[in-house]
């Protein structure tokens, strides 16, 4: 009888990248671009999550939320200067990278909340496909974390029950979401101890 293989399943923002639209970048933003913060934040909050489950582009999220009235810039140099802020924390995504090339035979699978359009360029700008086998993004499956559904989906995908299923996230409130339906699911808070659980992962037999 074939073992049941291990599936490690990783957030993307927050644990290889930056987060691809995080508060930090939107006080940048609001301070380059000469925005009003509070009023452009208060529309961001009203709209991202309708891009990140994909219902609208990027280019309808940026026209909502910033350009509501004449600028003085335009949306191109916005669009570039929102993809300028993902950047590669320091350790991880090499290292996984390696390791991926030595453990060929245990699937990696993304569970991330990105839009559509941040999502396929950070993939390419990184090359996440060196790391990833397959990729499960609010932007492209329509739900997002914490919904149970988005979990249920890529457990689906990878045809594995739960217990064979590792999880790791930035945020405690989303891998908790992932323990209540029986992943083994980590808060990632430091290079060092995710590596050290990633590396005791078993490899399926051949």
């Amino acid at each position: 009888m074939t073992a049941i293989p291990t599936v490690l399943f990783l957030d993307i923002g927050g644990v290889l990248l930056s987060n691809a639209w995080g508060h930090e970048s939107r006080e940048k933003a609001a301070e380059l671009f000469n925005l009003d913060f509070k009023e452009t934040e208060h529309l961001h909050n009203f709209i991202f999550n309708v891009y990140e489950i994909g219902k609208i582009t990027l280019d309808e999220y940026i026209e909502i939320v910033v350009f509501n009235k004449e600028r003085n810039f335009t949306r191109e140099s916005f669009r570039e200067f929102m993809f300028a802020q993902s950047v590669e924390l320091p350790g991880m995504l090499q290292w996984l990278k390696e390791w991926k090339t030595e453990n060929k035979d245990l699937r990696v699978i993304s569970i991330n909340n990105e839009g559509k359009d941040l999502n396929d360029y950070r993939i390419e700008k990184f090359q996440l496909h060196r790391c990833f086998d397959a990729f499960v993004s609010s932007g492209e499956v329509g739900m997002r974390k914490p919904d149970p559904g988005i979990f249920q989906l890529a457990m689906g995908i990878a045809k594995v029950p739960p217990d064979h299923c590792y999880y790791f996230d930035d945020r405690i409130i989303l891998a908790q979401a992932a323990g209540r339906l029986g992943m083994n699911a980590y808060q990632h808070t430091d290079l060092e101890t995710t590596k050290g659980i990633i590396k005791k992962l078993s490899i399926p037999d051949k």
